[in-house]
């Protein structure tokens, strides 16, 4: 399928108010689509079912799914151009606003100092007024400006529309290798990823990578942890380290998204009042912004090694299922005609609430560089 031919369905099925995701993986340059053949609003189970994923932050039960059986699954090479720059949005923010939420940080702060709370991820939302009307052109804006980042555009008629271009992976499963991305601490990008990094930042983020790896121990044979980097994302960079586990033979997927879905990288520690102390101050309700989204259960079939002397492995292909979800991070929903972006960041006991509010600034110019 031709580009033109495969972005001009999309837009027809927008146009008739039917379900469709398109997306693009990290640093690649095929884009994916599927195109729900009916209106129905459609809920995962028990995350053994096949399709597109897409799910909020506070109850992965009401995980919306955009499922193989019934949608036009289509793909196309695409090399977004020049074409699609576009010109930072400047937009003042509020007075109020800002001391909303450093009100909201110092309380944060205080809380964390009398209770057993060591981190909280803090968000708010920005509302913005733009004047496109054709969400697959600001997808296709995401696709120019982020690259290395996993870029979609999703519509429900029974939900919205949703777009974003998150830096974050979730989960990563091949039959049963695993793998999962701990990210946390935050600078803008000054040229280089030569970049120092504070005791605070640090800490957060070994924060995300011991909640992971305790709460991979009961589900895995063994795991490995790789050294911390610097990663860039958008105009800002990040510290990232990467986990990867081989699963026991009897843990299914939503037992483990159960274990590790919000992580601290996106709620706090411990978990569970990190998420009540969000969902009781936050003053709105996140939807997906933080939640999860991706290919769930894909079926992928690969062709045996070359040179394989078994003769039964010789004649037949093998199939694994593979499930590759991703943070909802950087993104937007868009309502009349006005895009909702939402913005966070990690908060502890040695967070200025200054900088904090800067951090929120620097990415939400993020998601306005493409309206």
């Amino acid at each position: 399928m031709t580009s033109e031919e495969f972005f001009r369905s999309i837009e027809l099925q927008y146009k008739s108010n039917l379900p469709f995701v398109v997306y693009r993986k990290p640093s690649n340059k095929k884009i994916n689509s599927f195109l729900q053949k009916s209106d129905e609003l459609n809920f995962v189970n028990d995350f053994t079912e096949q399709g597109f994923v897409f799910s909020p932050f506070d109850n992965i039960e009401k995980s919306v799914l955009i499922p193989t059986e019934i949608s036009q699954v289509n793909s196309t090479l695409f090399q977004a151009s020049d074409s699609f720059r576009t010109s930072p949005l400047s937009e003042s923010i509020s007075k109020e606003s800002k001391e909303n939420h450093i009100n909201l940080i110092n309380g944060c702060i205080n809380e964390i100092k009398n209770s057993d709370l060591k981190k909280v991820v803090l968000s708010r939302k920005e509302t913005i007024n733009f004047s496109e009307t054709n969400p697959i052109t600001i997808f296709k804006r995401l696709l120019y400006a982020y690259e290395s980042a996993f870029a979609y555009c999703w519509y429900h008629p029974k939900v919205g529309l949703w777009l974003g271009a998150t830096p974050e992976s979730l989960i990563k499963i091949e039959g049963q290798r695993f793998s999962i991305m701990a990210l946390a601490g935050t600078q803008n990008y000054a040229g280089n990823l030569d970049v120092e990094w504070q005791n605070k930042e640090k800490e957060e983020q070994q924060i995300v990578t011991d909640f992971i790896i305790e709460n991979l121990k009961p589900s895995v044979v063994n795991y490995d942890v790789s050294d911390i980097e610097t990663v860039k994302a958008g105009n800002l960079v990040h510290l990232k380290t990467m986990i990867t586990a081989q699963l026991r033979s009897n843990i299914m997927l939503k037992q483990l998204i159960n274990a590790l879905h919000p992580t601290p990288a996106v709620c706090g520690l411990p978990k569970a009042t990190a998420k009540q102390f969000i969902l009781n101050n936050e003053g709105y309700n996140r939807e997906f912004y933080t939640g999860f989204l991706g290919e769930l259960n894909f079926q992928n079939t690969k062709a045996p090694r070359a040179g394989n002397r078994n003769i039964e492995n010789r004649a037949y292909s093998f199939t694994k299922k593979s499930t590759q979800l991703y943070v909802n991070l950087r993104c937007m929903q868009i309502k009349n005609q006005q895009a909702i972006i939402y913005v966070g960041g990690g908060i502890t006991i040695a967070s200025n609430p200054e900088s904090e509010w800067e951090e929120t600034l620097a990415k939400s110019s993020i998601i306005k560089n493409v309206l």
